[in-house]
């Protein structure tokens, strides 16, 4: 499996095999009206060796309770994005970019380290009627800022170290160009205890699916969250 990757040569090569080992899924989620390219219990690579994945670790592949509660939000208030320029960062299967363009945002960029995510948000955007989105692939935590109006994050705080750079930059976003910056979390050890978490206030609480929480170990709501006016 491994050679796969020295075999790949173009999107097409990438799309084919996204396509041979993920399902179609909608209706078991927060935004059922989302259908988005995922692992399954019936796709391959779900009990296969984690070493016979050929690409980085597919992240996009999983739908996660924060980037759910954070796409449902932007449904259900579409004035957040209505005509807005649009940043998700980390956009893993890129649902709430999507939600975002579905919305009326004006112009959504779609964000992620990992190309074959990019890739995966695009054929996503297809399965959506949506245009494909741009989609970045440079790390653009610690860039020079540009001017979104919205930035969007869905269960990016996972790790202390990078809770530390994102929260540096995210604040350099806000003083900047005003940016407005929604985080959803369901909850992880790594963002509550965060010092950032003090300058949150919640907006919207959302309690997972049954299925949502089976596979997320116990974890029963997401929280979409955004930084205290006067930052």
């Amino acid at each position: 499996m491994r050679r796969y990757v020295s075999s790949v040569r173009s999107e097409d090569d990438i799309k084919n095999f996204i396509l041979d080992n993920t399902e179609i899924v909608s209706g078991q989620s927060l935004t059922p009206e989302i259908s988005l390219r995922l692992f399954t219990p019936t796709c391959r690579f779900w009990t296969e060796k984690p070493e016979l994945w050929p690409f980085p670790d597919p992240y996009w592949a999983i739908y996660w309770p924060g980037g759910q509660a954070l796409a449902r939000y932007l449904l259900n208030n579409p004035e957040v994005s209505e005509g807005r320029k649009v940043l998700d960062l980390g956009c893993g299967c890129g649902a709430s970019a999507i939600a975002a363009r579905l919305s009326g945002a004006s112009h959504v960029v779609a964000n992620d380290i990992d190309p074959i995510a990019a890739v995966a948000t695009k054929m996503n955007c297809e399965l959506n009627n949506v245009d494909p989105l741009p989609c970045v692939t440079d790390n653009m935590i610690g860039s020079k800022p540009e001017a979104w109006d919205l930035i969007l994050l869905g269960d990016m705080f996972y790790d202390e170290g990078l809770a530390d750079r994102l929260h540096k930059w995210l604040q350099t976003c806000i003083s900047t160009y005003g940016t407005q910056v929604l985080i959803g979390d369901p909850g992880r050890a790594q963002f509550e205890s965060h010092d950032i978490r003090k300058l949150l206030h919640p907006l919207a609480y959302f309690e997972l699916p049954d299925s949502v929480k089976e596979e997320n170990y116990g974890l029963t709501r997401s929280t979409v969250w955004c930084y205290k006016p006067n930052l």
